[in-house]
């Protein structure tokens, strides 16, 4: 139950909204000034529209649009006016607050960063996208690894952004690190509709966990994004779900964090999360608890490779327009360590 979308908050019960922002296009620094003043105004109303909400979620893109111009005279840093406009709404809206930024780099390209804001306008969570949508976005792969705060009323909340959410490793991290609830913000378009919709569903079940996730809605004269706001339940049920592709539309659900913990401590049959470290309890005790899986191995040994890795087509963001990179992950621009 979503307790009619938050309206009937129970004592454990923790609200979130999700918005279906209108597509913005971001060319200069006036736009993005105007659009700052539009999500400012956009939490205001989330409060407005629902007194017991606790946090507001903002969809990826939700700054700057989908042009992907890496622009540094329309990027943004934390301590820039931006956030501090984001960080303001929160304090004077009582409401915590989930909000999307590309980033300025001076080593690199720009990051597409999340950050979560507390309703006293602290950053509690910053997360750099880890997993860019390639080869369409020319983001630096993120370098924080998948924070998990405390978040409101003491829920333990992570954020990963749209095509992070295509590796179920990713929400596994999550929960693996104690999250009850995942955020999932995304600027997708139509063509993925069904692939969201069920990855945010299989997300939820494979790791008891619930997500909310939300994409931009409405057309920017090029691109049209689908909305589709999704709130889902820790068994894989639907909440509460934007069909509608009403721009700006707030869909809300109350979620039970307690009922996760309940869930993750009692459920036998299909507690995957911590069934993949205890595999075959029933036979042997304990389960076994090695890593039968040859791709994590290869991973930390820095050897992952397909075995049609040679004819992989499209291996850089040439096919979009961008050119082939020559600096290697971990290099700066000047072809220095980073930090």
């Amino acid at each position: 139950m979503s307790a009619l979308g938050g309206l009937n908050k129970t004592p454990n019960g923790v609200v979130i909204g999700v918005v279906q922002l209108q597509l913005p296009l971001i060319k200069t620094r006036h736009d993005l000034a105007r659009q700052t003043e539009k999500i400012v105004a956009m939490v205001g109303k989330a409060r407005r529209n629902m007194a017991t909400m606790d946090l507001v979620v903002f969809p990826e893109y939700a700054l700057h649009g989908l042009s992907m111009d890496t622009n540094p005279e329309i990027m943004v840093s934390m301590d820039g006016p931006e956030v501090a406009a984001f960080k303001q709404a929160c304090i004077d809206n009582s409401i915590w607050g989930c909000f999307s930024i590309m980033e300025y780099n001076p080593g690199g390209n720009p990051y597409n960063t999340g950050i979560v804001i507390d309703d006293q306008g602290e950053v509690q969570l910053y997360y750099r996208k880890l997993h860019p949508w390639v080869p369409v976005e020319p983001w630096e792969p993120g370098d924080l690894g998948i924070p998990v705060i405390d978040g409101p009323k003491g829920c333990k909340l992570a954020l990963i952004i749209c095509h992070d959410g295509m590796f179920p490793e990713m929400a596994r991290e999550c929960a693996y690190k104690g999250a009850e609830i995942m955020l999932r913000t995304a600027g997708y378009t139509a063509p993925i509709r069904d692939s969201w919709r069920f990855t945010n569903l299989s997300n939820s079940f494979s790791n008891l966990m619930v997500t909310a996730n939300v994409c931009m809605c409405g057309s920017d004269g090029t691109f049209d994004s689908m909305g589709e706001g999704m709130i889902v339940n820790f068994d894989g049920t639907v909440l509460a779900h934007g069909t509608s592709g009403r721009v700006d539309e707030i869909i809300t659900a109350e979620v039970r964090p307690d009922l996760v913990r309940e869930a993750r401590k009692h459920w036998s049959v299909e507690n995957n999360i911590y069934q993949l470290g205890h595999r075959g309890y029933t036979a042997v005790l304990g389960g076994a608890q090695d890593c039968p899986y040859t791709f994590m191995k290869d991973m930390v040994a820095g050897t992952y490779r397909l075995p049609w890795e040679d004819e992989v087509v499209h291996t850089d963001g040439t096919s979009c327009g961008f050119e082939r990179p020559t600096r290697r992950y971990g290099e700066t621009k000047l072809g220095e360590a980073a930090e």
